[in-house]
């Protein structure tokens, strides 16, 4: 029986819900490394219900050539292979045309022959100089083994895949990361090896989620520095997004070593899954409308008032914390049920309501403190760089002169 994941990515069907694919055009030795690495993987924590779609279970007879008595009787490799297509193939010798049909010609040994393997030993091959017949147990040697059911392919080359689940209290992160480590230190060069379906979907996005949220954060800087005309502002502004992330973060470790522990249920585990990762990008547009309530506040008593820094946003705090608090408790509200897992397949989004209230009530904390003081020492570093600019080349800018005449008055 297996459980199926809201979102089925791609994938084969196998007994588990992740793949590993490992790919060789030389079977032997791709059979063997799979059956040796199939053991490893069953011994990775983070695993259960390791299982392979190769099953060496098939009786076989392999003939090995002898090529010095063959070459000695007047018998090729090539003229062996033709006796055992004829006798076991599918070798069409002629067809036979009714008035209203066509009927195929196939060459085989009888049933009762084709059931033995031991039936093999008594097939002859003609000589090509003598013209004799000569027994394939004289030119051969038959061992009989085991081999696979089937040959499978992934593109053009052979493959086996390794399917798994994942124990309680692990991440498809874990075992990916246990699994690379198994292929660097286990596998020859000649063996390559992917993750197919759910475990691919991870790998691929994990590598891109990095660039996804600085460029996300990169767009909005370019976006606040339009609106604000300066540099050093939207760098004030975007200053609470670690303590956000922080507090998603910590969020879900909490819960996910509290399922660890067993003091909550397993179903409340959490991991930095796909919806996870939204959450931290939708903590990115949350959590910096705190900043702009704040710092808007600031430099219009500023510019307006003649303020100073420290007074400016002092006053910016306490006129806009109830701003603050409305909107926040109502982000807070709105993906409270999320995070509780409310309503059917609420059990995949439960992650992402966990991330989002976590770094919500951890930033709101933060940023009332934080941000006033980056305010300060980000509008003292623009004053001195002002100051800066005036003595090397005499240029004053119209607001540095707003603000130098309005000090003087």
């Amino acid at each position: 029986m297996r459980n199926d994941p809201p979102i089925k990515i791609g994938g084969l069907q196998s007994k588990a819900l992740f793949q590993f694919t490992m790919q060789s055009p030389d079977t032997q030795n791709l059979f063997r490394s799979a059956q040796e690495f199939q053991a490893k993987m069953r011994a990775l924590a983070p695993l259960t219900d390791v299982s392979s779609d190769l099953q060496i279970r098939n009786p076989q007879v392999n003939v090995l050539i002898a090529r010095d008595n063959a070459s000695a009787v007047g018998i090729t490799a090539n003229q062996i292979e033709d006796a055992l297509y004829s006798a076991y193939g599918l070798r069409q010798v002629s067809t036979i045309l009714a008035p209203n049909n066509q009927y195929r010609v196939i060459v085989e040994l009888k049933p009762e022959y084709q059931r033995d393997a031991n039936s093999i030993s008594l097939l002859y091959v003609r000589s090509k100089s003598t013209g004799q017949l000569v027994p394939l147990s004289g030119i051969a040697t038959l061992t009989n083994t085991l081999g696979p059911l089937s040959v499978n392919h992934l593109g053009q080359l052979p493959a086996v895949t390794i399917s798994f689940n994942l124990k309680p209290g692990y991440s498809i992160g874990d075992a990916v990361a246990q699994i690379n480590e198994l292929v660097r230190t286990n596998l020859p060069p000649t063996i390559t090896t992917a993750f197919q379906g759910n475990a691919q979907a991870f790998q691929s996005s994990l590598s891109g989620l990095g660039m996804l949220v600085l460029m996300s954060i990169l767009v909005i800087y370019l976006v606040l520095g339009i609106l604000y005309e300066s540099f050093i502002h939207p760098i004030t502004i975007l200053s609470g997004l670690p303590s956000a992330g922080f507090g998603a973060l910590l969020s879900l470790y909490l819960f996910h070593m509290a399922a660890v522990k067993g003091w909550i249920s397993p179903l409340l585990d959490m991991n930095l899954d796909i919806y996870g990762f939204v959450g931290v990008i939708m903590l990115i547009g949350i959590v910096k409308k705190n900043a702009i309530m704040m710092i808007d506040f600031a430099l219009e008593a500023q510019r307006n008032e003649d303020k100073s820094p420290a007074e400016a946003i002092y006053e910016g705090c306490l006129v806009r914390f109830r701003p603050i608090m409305m909107t926040t408790m109502a982000a807070l509200m709105g993906t409270l049920p999320i995070a509780l897992g409310l309503g059917a397949g609420a059990e995949s989004r439960r992650a992402l309501g966990v991330s989002v209230v976590g770094g919500l009530f951890f930033s709101q904390i933060v940023t009332l403190f934080l941000t006033p003081v980056v305010y300060i020492y980000m509008e003292k570093a623009r004053l001195w760089t002002q100051r800066v600019v005036i003595r090397r080349t005499g240029f004053v800018s119209p607001t540095a002169e707003a603000h130098r005449g309005s000090s003087a008055d």
